[in-house]
C-alpha cells in the first residue's frame, strides 16, 4: 500500500466534510482508480462532475501514483 494525500476544493470539500484526507491505496493505483476509491468512501461525491490533478498537474487517469503523491479533487466549473 502507498499513502496519498487527497485535497478537496470548493463543493467537494463541503461534501467530504474535510479539506484534506490521507488514504492508503494499492501500490499499483492509478489516479483514476484512486479517484474511484475516494468516491467509494465518500459516496456523495458521485453527484458531482469531478476533475482531479496529481501534484498540481492535470495528468491522465492512467498515471500511476507514488507514495506521498497529492490528489486534488474539485468540481468542473463552467463560465459564461
Amino acid at each position: 500500500m502507498i499513502s496519498i494525500n487527497v485535497k478537496f476544493f470548493g463543493a467537494t470539500a463541503d461534501t467530504a466534510g474535510a479539506r484534506e484526507i490521507a488514504f492508503d491505496v494499492p501500490n499499483e493505483a492509478t489516479a483514476g482508480a484512486a479517484l474511484d476509491f475516494v468516491v467509494e468512501r465518500v459516496p456523495a461525491l458521485a453527484r458531482h462532475k469531478l476533475l482531479f490533478a496529481v501534484n498540481e498537474d492535470y495528468l491522465p487517469a492512467e498515471t500511476q501514483l507514488r507514495d506521498g503523491d497529492e490528489l486534488a479533487i474539485f468540481t468542473a466549473v463552467s463560465g459564461g
